[in-house]
């Protein structure tokens, strides 16, 4: 009998695991409006503060600075510098180009493949492959007024969560 009841707290405990890694952070944001136009809100300065939790560590507060601009060919390069708590500054980029009909296609220096994005409404969602065979979501939901924007970002490792970001970014420019 013991073991029957472990057995059904075990499989109760992972469905419930599963269900919270296959809902989308933040989804009560998502708006039809305003349209998120990634060129516009990510061209020149950003600065980002967020809170970011790994699964068995205590979560770290996170302080991202950006600064993006156009090329010539269409691409949007946005620069930036990531402080982890108290660790050294660390430089990433991304490169993002649209495809048309609200999807994007890019890199990041962090990613260990493609950046894939597609706009919806208020919506930025992109998703990625990272170190470690763990793969990075992020749901970027631009606040009325277009000048803020709330990034949801969640960490899976074979399904399961393993880390989440919760992230204010504001265009300061």
């Amino acid at each position: 009998m013991f073991r029957s009841t472990g057995a059904k707290v075990g499989l109760l405990s992972l469905a419930a695991l599963a269900g919270c890694a296959a809902s989308q952070p933040g989804e009560e944001l998502a708006r039809p409006q305003p349209v998120f136009d990634v060129a516009a809100f990510f061209a020149g300065r950003t600065h980002g503060d967020a809170t970011l939790k790994i699964i068995f560590k205590d979560p770290e507060q996170v302080r991202v600075e950006g600064n993006g601009h156009a090329t010539p060919d269409g691409a949007l390069i946005l620069d930036q510098v990531v402080r982890r708590g108290t660790q050294p500054p660390e430089t990433r980029q991304w490169r993002f180009r649209a495809l048309g009909a609200n999807r994007y296609a890019g890199t990041l220096t962090d990613a260990t493949g493609p950046v894939q994005g597609n706009v919806q409404g208020n919506m930025l969602h992109l998703r990625y492959p990272m170190k470690g065979g763990v793969t990075a979501e992020q749901w970027i939901y631009l606040q009325p007024g277009g000048r803020t924007a709330l990034n949801r970002m969640r960490i899976t490792k074979l399904g399961i969560t393993v880390g989440r970001l919760d992230e204010t970014i504001r265009k300061l420019d």
